[in-house]
């Protein structure tokens, strides 16, 4: 008989016996596992700046696309979440699609990179990366910016316009103050002179925490829980490790650049009023006028889709597309749904308009 909570204490055995055996299993299994990795296509160093690097990825045949795709990521992780297994990878499928695709890795900034500023990493990594490109193709080039990077993107736009054809931005922020933006609230309370003055470069274990406790219950507590169901499957333990091992794989940031993007971006919601400063130059969004696709996740907690949706009706574009996919801030470019529809959606877009 149940009882009122809908089990008995046989239920309870058999899920006690189930558990012990998923332990067991699980101790057999470890040591057999392999040390896991991230990045799963060939690629080649084209162009490099400091311990900037330009690479091409290798696909199995020949892109049939003329114009390079240059993925442009974020400071705070590492740039292979877009290659991050054979089946988990939105490069392979864009490889496959035809497209020659490229990505700037950032490295791993050093004290030698303290006073590295955003005119830096827009104005001479960017452009430096985008005008090998140009050279190489003999044209403007497609930009696909992720996360920060759509940020980076949406900036390099607006200053340089004229060397991009298109422009790309997936769950990429433009108000950076929306209601349901639990980071920004953390971000707007920070005295970042006080941080920056005091750490110089950032910690990226500092950052992790920093992202972790936004979901302390979900990414602190309940995956590691539910890691206990899959200790008896091989292929789903490496997935597991795979995702860890890049969350915390994550570069330290450059004090300067940090402090520049928390007090333009989080504090002062530059890019909703044309308040951000590169250096000299001031962003302007009505002055990107190229085509832009924009792709958000509808169940992003770190850029929630009002954030996102804030670029419509403030870039000069009369060539604006919106696509939302289910997913979340990650599960954008490694879910099933997503390697199947997120690809397929910018080849098409691309392609129309490069007839």
């Amino acid at each position: 008989m149940k009882g009122p909570l809908g089990f008995n204490a046989e239920d309870l055995l058999q899920e006690t016996l189930a558990m012990q055996r998923k332990l067991l299993d699980g101790l057999t299994l470890l040591p057999s596992v392999e040390d896991v990795d991230y990045g799963a296509t060939a690629r080649e160093e084209v162009w490099r700046d400091g311990k900037v690097v330009l690479y091409r990825f290798v696909g199995d045949d020949a892109p049939v696309q003329r114009t390079p795709l240059l993925i442009v990521y974020a400071l705070v992780n590492r740039p292979y979440m877009v290659d991050l297994q054979a089946d988990r990878s939105l490069v392979q499928r864009l490889l496959a699609l035809g497209h020659d695709v490229y990505v700037l890795d950032w490295g791993y900034p050093d004290r030698s990179e303290r006073y590295q500023t955003l005119e830096d990493y827009l104005l001479r990594f960017v452009d430096g990366a985008v005008d090998h490109l140009r050279a190489q193709s003999g044209a403007p080039i497609n930009m696909l910016g992720i996360c920060q990077g759509g940020v980076f993107a949406l900036c390099y736009a607006a200053l340089r316009q004229h060397k991009l054809a298109n422009l790309i931005t997936m769950v990429t922020p433009v108000d950076f103050q929306t209601p349901d933006n639990m980071l920004s609230h953390w971000a707007r309370q920070v005295d970042v002179d006080l941080l920056v003055d005091t750490l110089g470069n950032i910690p990226a274990d500092l950052m992790n925490a920093s992202y972790l406790m936004l979901k302390p219950f979900r990414l602190n507590v309940q995956k590691y829980v539910g890691l206990l169901d899959i200790l008896d499957d091989k292929a789903a333990l490496q997935d597991f490790l795979r995702m860890e091992k890049w969350i915390f794989d994550s570069p330290d940031l450059a004090g300067e650049t940090f402090r520049d993007f928390i007090k333009q971006f989080y504090q002062g919601n530059g890019l909703m009023h044309d308040g951000i400063k590169i250096g000299e130059d001031t962003v302007q969004l009505s002055q990107v006028t190229l085509p832009v696709l924009n792709i958000y996740a509808e169940q992003d907690h770190l850029v929630p889709p009002d954030a996102s949706r804030a670029l419509r009706g403030r870039i000069g574009s009369t060539d604006y597309t919106e696509s939302s996919f289910r997913g979340g801030h990650i599960g954008i470019y490694v879910s099933g749904r997503a390697q199947r529809e997120v690809p397929g959606t910018i080849t098409d877009w691309l392609k129309e308009r490069s007839a």
